[in-house]
């Protein structure tokens, strides 16, 4: 599972159906540990919170055993073993490895190497299509639909993962329009923008908020990061901006506009807006248990109950 691109509308909805699924069973209290002989690997060569943390309650709330790491330092790899090894280290030690790396292509290279699955959990600046089915799920839970939406998507659209996974998810749907909002130089990377194109959507190109604001069903908010740039130079001149604050969005924005964010935020929602009803991030994050649940289910187990 490599790319949001690998599945289709129908894969989605199975998926969505499943964690509607997770997400009654937990409410419940009443989940299965149907996973009890299954142990996962948490491959995370690069920092993380909220997918690391999630796949393993995800892992554990259905039975199964989980093995990790964190950082290369915590492993081999700060010996001087190569990447290669370390993946088929684990693929004899578990069922399904989960991978998260710097590189672009570091997943696909997993999956050529390891006999069990591996779930892309992010790497480079391109794919993470967990979160991905996560964005689209929570439009769907929140709006019935995620079809026939103005959706904002605002901030790094040149580095961040994030984005450009959710970019390419909204092509399996059939939103109204999407409008890019980002600083001149953290504009959507032209091979992004081509293939949503390709994919019909219907998508405009912008650097203020302000002017499609009153428009926006949706508003999908990513941090400036620092972290991605190959010159911070260039992240020097692009921090800070955007901030959106309970007063824009009470002066502009619709009653019903909802602000997702894949997190961590720095300052681009100030926390003001946490307590009005625009915010759905913290939700957002919550249902990446039940998505994460129904996913290794489908993975692991098919159509088994």
């Amino acid at each position: 599972m490599i790319s949001i691109l690998d599945f289709t509308r129908d894969d989605l909805e199975k998926l969505f159906e499943e964690t509607d699924n997770m997400r009654k069973r937990l409410d419940e209290g009443n989940v299965p540990k149907i996973l009890s002989n299954s142990i996962i690997a948490l491959a995370f060569f690069e920092p993380s919170t909220r997918t690391r943390m999630s796949f393993e309650t995800a892992a554990k709330r259905l039975g199964a055993n989980t093995i990790s790491f964190t950082s290369e330092e915590a492993i081999s790899v700060s010996k001087g073993e190569s990447f290669a090894d370390t993946i088929r280290m684990l693929d004899g030690y578990s069922d399904l490895i989960i991978v998260r790396h710097k590189y672009e292509g570091a997943a696909l290279f997993a999956a050529e190497i390891a006999k069990a699955p591996v779930i892309n959990a992010g790497d480079g600046k391109q794919h993470h299509p967990t979160q991905a089915m996560l964005d689209l799920y929570t439009i769907r839970y929140l709006k019935g639909t995620v079809d026939d939406l103005v959706i904002g998507v605002l901030g790094d659209l040149k580095y961040g993962r994030a984005a450009a996974s959710f970019l390419l998810g909204l092509t399996h749907f059939r939103p109204r329009r999407i409008y890019l909002i980002s600083p001149q130089e953290l504009k959507l990377r032209p091979e992004i923008k081509e293939l949503l194109m390709e994919r019909g959507l219907n998508i405009k190109e912008l650097n203020s908020l302000v002017d499609v604001l009153p428009e926006l069903d949706i508003l999908y908010v990513t941090r400036i990061q620092k972290e991605r740039f190959p010159d911070l130079r260039e992240y020097e001149k692009v921090k800070g901006s955007y901030r959106i604050s309970s007063k824009l969005l009470f002066s502009l924005a619709k009653k019903d506009l909802k602000i997702l964010h894949p997190l961590p935020r720095v300052d681009e929602i100030s926390y003001d807006v946490d307590s009005t009803s625009f915010a759905a991030y913290f939700t957002q994050a919550r249902l990446g248990v039940p998505l994460r649940m129904a996913l290794l289910k489908l993975i692991l187990l098919g159509g088994e109950s």
